[in-house]
């Protein structure tokens, strides 16, 4: 029997309008340009309006992966959202943007890894479609991490913006993803996280204290090393070498975590595609947002392989080794 492959076949993003650059931030916040930039290679973010949310940047970004895939809403099996904002408690935001999108009927359903969200979002999806479960599926990163950001806190207002990206992934039985890796540590919560919730309640903090807690430096070394094996791990999955890899789509958070992860690969950073200096840290949405840059500015060809990794609260990390 063939081996049946997901491959994408489609991609799209969307942005906010609003861009806040570093000398915005400055007008606000003790901090500069060249304080930012040095540490994390941010020049700007976007920021989603007043009303906007994440559901609007899925919906958004979906249409115009399908679009490219050639594929009407209402031939999907299947919708897969990453995200750790969703509009609202429930329905889920992939039910939300089901509809809208026309393609009411098929399964839809978030998923919750910070900044891994698509890439677990990719995983699940791949594994739909090797099952022979599902045929045609979106899946979808997207993040309104700005409606979390304490802006008065300089240590994590100036790392986080807002937008979506997805692919359309369809079963193939010429390659397409290769290998996904996912992984999860809960020992690591106190280091990046978010307090409140549903259950746990909320506080009288302002804004009722949603706002992000991170520990910057530790998360650096505990990324670096995780990201280091994760390497490793994905190529063997998929008997592959590092030097078979003609992109590195990375999470898009910092770009010294980014560097670190390509000198691993001895993959010059002209192989790397990086979009943190335009976008900032997405969370869920990086990833695709990176990859449908990459596709669009001619970068990235048909045929080209891509290893997709992501690091987020949890901690979670996750990969993809995959023929484009």
């Amino acid at each position: 029997m063939a081996q049946i492959y997901a491959r994408i076949t489609g991609t799209g993003s969307a942005l906010p309008e609003k861009v806040l650059t570093n000398a915005d931030l400055e007008q606000f916040v003790e901090t500069s340009d060249e304080w930012i930039r040095t540490r994390t290679g941010i020049r700007q973010r976007h920021v989603v309006a007043e009303g906007e949310t994440t559901g609007d940047l899925s919906y958004r970004a979906a249409q115009i992966a399908l679009e490219a895939a050639g594929v009407k809403a209402s031939e999907l099996d299947l919708i897969v959202l990453g995200t750790t904002t969703p509009d609202i408690i429930f329905p889920s935001t992939a039910c939300l943007v089901q509809h809208r999108l026309g393609a009411n009927g098929c399964a839809a359903f978030d998923v919750n890894a910070a900044c891994s969200g698509f890439v677990y979002a990719l995983g699940i999806a791949d594994k739909f479609i090797r099952s022979g479960h599902s045929k045609k599926v979106l899946v979808i990163g997207a993040e309104t991490l700005t409606r979390m950001v304490d802006w008065t806190e300089r240590e994590t207002c100036v790392l986080f913006g807002d937008g979506a990206g997805a692919v359309v992934l369809e079963a193939s039985s010429e390659p397409g993803i290769y290998a996904t890796c996912l992984h999860a540590d809960g020992a690591y919560k106190d280091l990046l996280y978010n307090p409140v919730g549903v259950s746990a309640g909320f506080n009288d903090e302002p804004n009722h204290g949603v706002r992000i807690h991170m520990s910057g430096r530790e998360v650096f070394k505990v990324a670096v090393k995780t990201l280091d094996s994760l390497v490793e791990e994905t190529l063997q999955a998929a008997g592959m070498e590092a030097s078979q890899i003609d992109w590195l789509i990375p999470h898009q958070a910092n770009l010294r975590i980014i560097e670190a992860t390509a000198k691993r690969l001895n993959m010059p950073m002209e192989q790397v595609i990086v979009t943190v200096d335009k976008h900032a840290n997405t969370s869920s949405g990086s990833v695709p947002l990176a990859l449908d840059y990459a596709v669009r500015s001619g970068k990235v060809q048909r045929g080209q392989n891509l290893l997709l990794e992501a690091f987020g609260g949890g901690f979670t990390w996750a990969s993809a080794l995959l023929r484009y």
